[in-house]
């Protein structure tokens, strides 16, 4: 863009401040500018001036300083501790015990006198008598009659505020390290200089003439469009990005899994996150002995530490396929099953909790539910483990469900999620059969997002199900860390503010 061009779309306020500028030498603070320029307030001067700096035609240097100032002034009324020590002193010949200064000049002042005294060397505390005495030195017998330094730099403040580079750096330590009597700010200077390019627009003549910048029904019923001058505006000119109100991407991420699986045909459900172990291991036929119920890798709770079994009849049933297998054909675990484990309360360390216990209040076909919820497994925290994340769940149970539909239904999912290349491989799991580990090719190579299967009769025949349940746990925050391109597992709940604004909605 050349001069004339930049000239062009100058407003009336930029060209106010160039010109201003100019008259100033080229050089000159935004306040000089807003009293020689004669404007009406200073953020006109400030604004226009960000803009000109944008256009390449002023350049903005910017200095920082510390500026000092008393919190309150009764502090030179009143006096320093140590003023009011000094004061006493003098009249008592530059001698006095500690009980007496108290009752001349309080305790309260007293004590923080006498630690300043010292500090400062003015004075000396002797407490082999067991009285604790203060004796005036030779430069506390000088400070009786002239100020100390601290106390010409408050009576300074008490006029003026004071930069840093004007007062003592001992002096500000020794204020600052008092409570109430100094405050500390920072104060940015900033100064404008013409650029070249800015020269070189003034050259070409700048004519200050009123604009209008929107036409308004006033100006048209009036017929005074005719004789103002429009601004001219240009679409290459830097301006600030304006982000819309939008929904975290983990919350647009669950939105879409949701919509999905209710297309499907599917019907969400979800349920308490504090369970027993019973339905969270015991009704899905994990052994009481798994390493899964160690306190390694599971969440126990001090309060409540144990929980109810409501239904006895399915834990009565539960307890016998535990034991031999029930009417199954199952061996069982063949240990005996201790109730007083089941009722441990503990986080639910998966959401196929929600399906069992939906299943034992629903055992008749057809059920298509799904949930997307939180979990809780003791892990340490690292690029690809939390402690508390979220899983997608989810289970069919149908008259001719098989696990051919299952494949299906999961290779569907994952399709409509963007993934065109998915596979599934056998992998064991305690309560399918058989069971399978869901994997999709991404970036060169395969990854596991989840594991899948039939749930096995030890599991459904408790619960008084006779016909197949397909079930399946898929990882919901890998799934977020492919779709957003992520290779730590943390930053997907790191609030960064300017990460969020520009995560795309689509």
């Amino acid at each position: 863009m050349n001069a004339k061009e930049i000239l062009e779309g100058l407003s009336y306020q930029e060209k106010r401040v160039l010109l201003t500028l100019n008259q100033l030498n080229g050089n000159a603070s935004p306040e000089r500018i807003f009293e020689a320029g004669k404007f009406e307030q200073l953020v006109e001067v400030m604004n226009a001036s960000s803009w000109l700096q944008a256009k390449g035609l002023v350049t903005v240097k910017e200095s920082a300083r510390k500026c000092y100032s008393l919190k309150t002034k009764d502090i030179n009324k009143a006096g320093l501790p140590e003023r009011r020590a000094l004061n006493y002193l003098a009249t008592v010949n530059g001698v006095s015990t500690l009980k007496d200064m108290e009752a001349q000049i309080t305790p309260e002042v007293s004590s923080l006198a006498v630690g300043w005294l010292k500090r400062k060397g003015l004075a000396n505390i002797d407490k082999s008598s067991g009285q604790p005495t203060i004796t005036l030195t030779e430069q506390g017998k000088k400070h009786i009659t002239g100020d100390m330094a601290d106390e010409t730099f408050l009576k300074i403040l008490e006029e003026r505020d004071l930069f840093e580079e004007e007062a003592d750096k001992n002096v500000i330590a020794q204020l600052k390290s008092r409570q109430d009597i100094i405050a500390e700010k920072l104060v940015i200077s900033r100064e404008l200089l013409i650029a070249e390019a800015g020269k070189e627009v003034i050259s070409l003549g700048i004519e200050l003439k009123q604009e209008v910048a929107q036409l308004t029904p006033e100006l048209i019923q009036s017929g005074k469009w005719k004789e103002v001058q429009f601004r001219k505006y240009d679409i290459r000119t830097f301006a600030s990005a304006v982000y819309p109100a939008k929904k975290h991407p983990l919350t647009r991420m669950a939105d879409e899994v949701r919509r999905i699986f209710i297309e499907m045909g599917f019907t969400e459900i979800d349920d308490e996150y504090v369970q027993p172990a019973f339905w969270n291991m015991d009704a899905l036929f994990t052994p009481q002995d798994h390493p899964a119920r160690d306190l390694q890798d599971t969440f126990y709770l001090k309060n409540p530490a144990r929980l109810d079994l409501e239904d006895e009849v399915v834990v009565e049933k539960v307890k016998e396929m535990h034991e031999n297998g029930g009417d199954t054909g199952s061996l069982g675990w063949r240990y005996k099953w201790s109730r007083t484990e089941a009722e441990r309360a503990l986080l639910r360390t998966h959401t196929t909790v929600n399906s069992v216990r939906y299943l034992a209040k629903h055992p008749e076909p057809p059920a298509k539910l799904f949930s997307i919820g939180r979990i809780f497994r003791n892990e340490s925290l690292d690029m690809t483990h939390l402690p508390e994340f979220v899983q997608i769940e989810g289970f069919i149970m149908e008259e001719d469900a098989s696990f051919d539909m299952l494949v299906a239904v999961l290779k569907d999912f994952y399709h409509r999620m963007g993934f065109d290349t998915v596979r599934v491989r056998p992998g064991p799991f305690p309560y399918t059969e058989p069971s399978l580990e869901i994997d999709i090719y991404y970036n060169g190579t395969w990854m596991e997002l989840g594991g899948a299967g039939v749930f096995r009769p030890e599991v459904t025949a408790p619960l008084g199900i006779h016909h197949p349940v397909l079930a399946w746990g898929l990882g919901f925050e890998r799934l977020a860390m492919l779709r957003y391109g992520l290779k730590d597992i943390r930053e997907l709940y790191v609030t960064d503010m300017d990460t969020l604004r520009q995560s795309p909605i689509i």
